[in-house]
Formats: structure tokens, sequence, C-alpha cells
């Protein structure tokens, strides 16, 4: 590919990163295609163009089907809310468009199948917005893992929170109804499951419980209505290869502004990692002498691929939008044909919405449930 045209629909906070990502992904790595950031979908025409000036697009529409219908937008990026995924993905893949779209895949189970069959029968490349997997730190875990650092791991934790759900004096929104998926099970889950699933294994099973620190929130309007969705949930799940694990998230944390914190235990060791400190994280081995064991803090750096794409010198950090351009790049080693580029694709994906809907099934039966 010599020229990738760029179609985006949605140009909220998701909708500015994958912008920010296209514009930079040609300078941060050097050896991808042109890009031309050609067609700039809103709600309405207004918006579309204020974005598009913004942004750097050629043109711009209040409709988003003339982004699809575009003949020369090659890949679209699908920013808008989850409830939209499904009806604007599928339609971008039937027009043969690659497509780029943020997680989840959609809130309702056969709307996510629908997508993956659409992907399969288009043979263009899919993605999900899954950009901590491509942190550097987390990367190189990976690695450790894959090099048996850590001998058999037998048990892992993983805790996702943030407090944007935690005044009890906000006004009810769009992520309290129940049409946006479940709460915080698959706002946030899907997210500690892509690292789950990139760094170890599949989950096999799961037994989930949810709570709802406010059940009824205040409208514009001055009326009161029921919430719909979960701010919390708790998880115990057993993986592929045997180990056990927590999974917890909370959407109504006072103080967590972007913690995923994971830990992951072997039988020669074990590694922390913290998204809030997220250039870092902290190995302790059983092969280091008795005399100086202990957690060790390893800062990102150039050795730590592809951080060195960004700065020269270790310790300095990446942000969460580097991370957004290094899931573009991957995204377009895809695209061209390299089936070993560190994506979460529909494939993938939809083994994480099944293991969602596992987990609320357990929820409502109230027992452990099987991934299916």
């Amino acid at each position: 590919m010599k020229k990738i045209g760029v179609g985006l629909i949605g140009t909220g906070y998701m909708g500015k990163c994958h912008a920010l990502a296209w514009n930079a992904v040609k300078p941060v790595f050097g050896n991808v295609p042109d890009i031309a950031l050609v067609h700039l979908g809103e709600a309405n025409e207004a918006l579309a163009h204020a974005r598009a000036t913004e942004f750097g697009f050629a043109k711009a529409s209040g409709d988003w089907r003339k982004v699809i219908e575009d003949p020369d937008v090659d890949v679209v990026s699908v920013t808008t809310p989850n409830s939209f995924h499904a009806e604007m993905a599928i339609a971008a893949l039937r027009a043969g468009k690659h497509l780029w779209c943020e997680k989840p895949m959609a809130p309702g189970i056969a709307d996510a199948e629908a997508m993956l069959e659409a992907a399969r029968q288009s043979g263009r490349t899919a993605i999900l917005g899954y950009n901590y997997i491509q942190n550097p730190a987390i990367r190189h875990i990976g690695r450790l893992l894959s090099e048996n650092a850590l001998g058999r791991i037998n048990h892992l934790r993983v805790e996702m929170d943030e407090d944007f759900m935690a005044d009890p004096d906000a006004p009810f929104s769009y992520k309290h109804e129940a049409r946006s998926g479940y709460g915080a099970l698959d706002d946030f889950g899907v997210h500690p499951l892509s690292l789950v699933t990139t760094l170890l294994s599949t989950v096999a099973s799961v037994m989930c419980d949810m709570a709802k620190p406010q059940e009824w929130r205040k409208t514009a309007e001055g009326s009161e209505r029921e919430v719909e969705t979960y701010d919390i949930a708790n998880v115990l799940i057993r993986l592929e290869t045997g180990a056990s694990g927590t999974l917890q998230f909370n959407r109504a944390a006072w103080g967590r502004k972007g913690r995923i914190a994971l830990q992951i235990f072997g039988s020669h060791g074990s590694i922390l990692f913290d998204q809030e400190r997220f250039n870092e994280f902290q190995l302790y081995l059983t092969s280091d002498r008795g005399t100086e064991q202990g957690f060790r803090t390893i800062l990102t750096a150039p050795e730590h691929e592809p951080y060195g794409r960004f700065i020269p010198a270790p310790g300095h950090g990446l942000g969460f939008n580097d991370l957004k351009i290094i899931e573009c790049r991957e995204l377009i080693r895809r695209m061209s044909g390299d089936d070993d580029a560190h994506v979460i694709d529909f494939e993938k994906g939809y083994r994480i919405e099944r293991t969602v809907h596992a987990m609320a099934r357990s929820f409502h039966e109230r027992r452990w449930v099987d991934v299916a």
C-alpha cells in the first residue's frame, strides 16, 4: 500500500485520539504508507466541518454513511458510543473498507456475532481499540512470560478503577442505560480481558457479582430515573491453562483516575504493573541471590520496543495517546498482510465479548459459567 485514505466517524474523546494517531503514525514510525485524512463524519454538518478543520480532514459530513461510501476511504475509524458500533462496522466492512473500531464490539452478543461474520465475509482487516496491550511495559511483560521467567503461572489479579461515576449527584447519562451494556463489566472489563488474553490465556469459566452504588440518578429535567447498569463488578476466573484469577472493576472509586493494576504470580517470581504509573513495572525473581531478592522497579526505555520510536532516553515516559499511535502502526501492518501484527482482531475480540456475557449470565444465575 502506497497511500491509505482514512475515514473517521465520531470526534469525541476517542475520535480525537484516532485523529492524533493517524496524523502521527508516519512521523513516529517512518516506514508506513502516506496517510490521507479523507473524510470525517459527525452527528451534524456544523460539528463535522469544525472537527474536520481541527483534525485535518479534507471532507466532512453530517451523515456517517457518506464516509463509508467515499471511494477514497480505505479504512474507517469508528469511535462512536457502543450502541452504534454494529451498524457502522458492518456497513463499513460490506463496503470493502478496513476497520478500526473502538471497544467493545457491541452491547449485545448477537450484534457482536454479526460484526464478526461481516469481517469474515469481507476479507478486510477489522481490529478493536485495545491500546493498553501496546504499552512497551506490557509488551515486555509478555516477553518475560513467553521466556518462562516466572515459571508456571498459577494466579493473577487485575483491578480497573476510575471515579467518573463516583459522584452521587452526577446526572443520569447514556452510560446508565441498559442499551449501553452492563456497565463496568463491559465498559471496563474488556480492557483487563485484553491483557489476560494477550499475556496469558483465554478464560475458561467465570463467577461474577455486580453492584449499583447509586440506584437512582436525577435527569436533566429534574426528575429521577432508575440506573440500569452496574458500576461495580467482581469476578472469579479460571484460565484455560488452569491458573486461577480475580478481576475487579469499579467506575465509582473516588481518587482512581485510570488504574489498571495487574499482578501475575508464578512458581519462580511475580510481576506487578499499575496503569497510573504505566512507564514502569515491578519484577521479583527467585533466581536472584537471597541477599538482594526483592521487587525491582523497571523503567521503560528504548530497549522496550517501540519506546525508542518516540524518545531516545530511558525513563522519560510515554502517554495514553502514544499507545494509540502504536496501535495505528499495528493496524497498518495487519492491513499490509502481516498476520503477526500485535492487535485484537474481531476473532479475539469476539472471544472477549463472549467472556463478558458469560460473566453477566453468571451474575443472574448465581453460579459458575463456562465461556462457551
